[in-house]
């Protein structure tokens, strides 16, 4: 596989790999980036080549602006990616990146673009299920309220949370990232046709097993889903065995001689 993604701003973590027979390319959870899965090749194939894509407002894109919603973000996204779609590849995305990668696969789709040889989604709903009625809007909330609901949701460090002058830098990404997720409108589209793999944690409390067996709607190829023990962040706690499967439904689909 050509090597053309060295310096390239949205993938900082690439490196490369003579014996990639596919690109996974993966899209993160709100206020994450890149980073999270920057030693994910080493615990799957050397023939499978990660793809840590990193968005605008992170890392070393932090002062890039931020996406503020999908319709902005995804044909962005695929101009970035497109020039490096020429191989087999697959998108695997945790909770709002769970989304992005499906948005992509459908914008892709209707551009006649490449499709994905299997779309992995974590601890996302399916996007046809709507939001509970009591679920908050938290993009907007005052700043203590907004701060309150990062402590509940666990997903941001301690060492951020306990850190103001750290909060206050990524407080505005985060506002931003719960915004492209808040604001999100499921647009019924006839459904994919490759494989989805749907991925959900045992006691998260905002995403249940219904909601992840839920994407079974969305393909009319296979379907698989697995439940791990733990929250919505699972899959930093059960990421060897998360892994294992990945590296494994890969195989099974023979994708690019895998």
């Amino acid at each position: 596989m050509k090597d053309v993604l060295t310096a390239n701003p949205w993938f900082p973590y690439h490196k490369e790999n003579r014996q990639a027979r596919l690109n996974l390319f993966c899209f993160p959870y709100a206020g994450g980036g890149a980073l999270i899965y920057r030693n994910w090749s080493r615990n799957l194939p050397t023939t499978v080549a990660v793809q840590a894509v990193q968005l605008p407002g992170r890392g070393n894109r932090i002062q890039a602006e931020p996406f503020t919603n999908m319709t902005a973000l995804v044909p962005a996204t695929a101009d970035a990616l497109f020039p490096y779609l020429d191989q087999p590849f697959a998108f695997f995305g945790h909770s709002m990146g769970a989304r992005i990668s499906f948005e992509l696969a459908r914008y892709l789709r209707r551009n006649n673009g490449p499709r994905p040889e299997a779309l992995f989604v974590s601890g996302g709903r399916a996007p046809q299920v709507p939001d509970d009625d009591d679920d908050p809007i938290r993009y907007n909330l005052p700043e203590p309220e907004f701060i309150e609901e990062l402590r509940r949701l666990n997903g941001t460090p301690p060492e951020v949370l306990e850190h103001p002058e750290l909060l206050q830098l990524m407080i505005p990404l985060l506002r931003a990232d719960f915004s492209v997720v808040e604001t999100y409108e499921y647009l019924t589209e006839p459904p994919l046709n490759c494989p989805i793999f749907a991925f959900g944690g045992l006691q998260d409390i905002d995403v249940t097993r219904a909601h992840i067996e839920a994407w079974r709607e969305q393909t009319t190829g296979h379907f698989w889903m697995r439940m791990f023990e733990g929250d919505h962040f699972f899959f930093r706690t059960c990421e060897t065995d998360l892994l294992r499967i990945i590296g494994q439904k890969l195989h099974q689909l023979g994708a690019a001689g895998i």
